[in-house]
């Protein structure tokens, strides 16, 4: 990701010599200087008087508007749109998965991947910034998958079951772990692999109890 603005390295800045900026520009700078930071050092070491003089503000104007460095951060990722992928329309739920997995594989290989996989890192070590992160970023993946799926059993290439299955969100669990595990790229033959050796098996299987109740009715006949 290439820098926003200087690196809190050497004396520190000045910023009253600077422009005055309010609201809005300010508020985007301290964010965009979030990302940076987050980039080069790492949720760790990320400090608000480091984003402060990267964003050439004052301290007490990034305290003000973030009282923890975990809601900093958070509406950071947001800015930066660690999670967001655009909603595939293929007209088929293969098609729909491939495209899904294969934008979150190329977000992955970014330097916003490298921040993705290491707040994940972090979250089980920082209760609040896992519980931001729950409610605020891991849920759009999981409306997007939905959303997937809802026009997958309209279409009648799945069971309204499945929305309300753990297996809705197998395919972006396993890509989720294979980056965590072995970092980016994710080759695409592993997305492919993922789509169709297990997540349309899966989905396109009937649940325990239904198998159970289909061989009744089966050797009842």
């Amino acid at each position: 990701m290439p820098n926003r603005a200087e690196p809190a390295t050497g004396p520190p800045l000045d910023h009253r010599k600077g422009p005055r900026r309010r609201g809005e520009e300010l508020e985007s700078a301290i964010l965009l200087a979030t990302l940076d930071e987050l980039a080069e050092v790492g949720y760790a070491s990320l400090t608000m008087e480091r984003v402060a003089v990267r964003a050439r503000t004052g301290k007490a104007a990034v305290y003000r508007r973030w009282p923890s460095r975990a809601q900093l951060v958070v509406d950071a990722c947001k800015v930066g749109k660690i999670s967001e992928v655009d909603l595939p329309d293929t007209g088929e739920l293969r098609g729909d998965v491939l495209l899904l997995l294969r934008q979150m594989a190329a977000t992955m290989a970014t330097p916003l991947g490298d921040i993705m996989r290491g707040l994940l890192a972090e979250m089980t070590r920082d209760p609040e910034l896992a519980e931001l992160i729950r409610q605020r970023i891991h849920t759009v993946r999981p409306a997007t998958i939905r959303v997937v799926l809802e026009r997958a059993v309209a279409r009648g290439e799945v069971e309204p079951w499945v929305l309300t299955s753990r297996r809705a969100t197998v395919a972006t669990d396993l890509l989720r772990n294979q980056f965590l595990l072995f970092g980016a790229p994710v080759e695409d033959e592993v997305i492919t692999d993922i789509v169709d050796d297990v997540y349309l098996p899966l989905l396109l299987t009937p649940p325990p109890c239904r198998r159970a109740h289909t061989q009744v009715a089966d050797e009842a006949h």
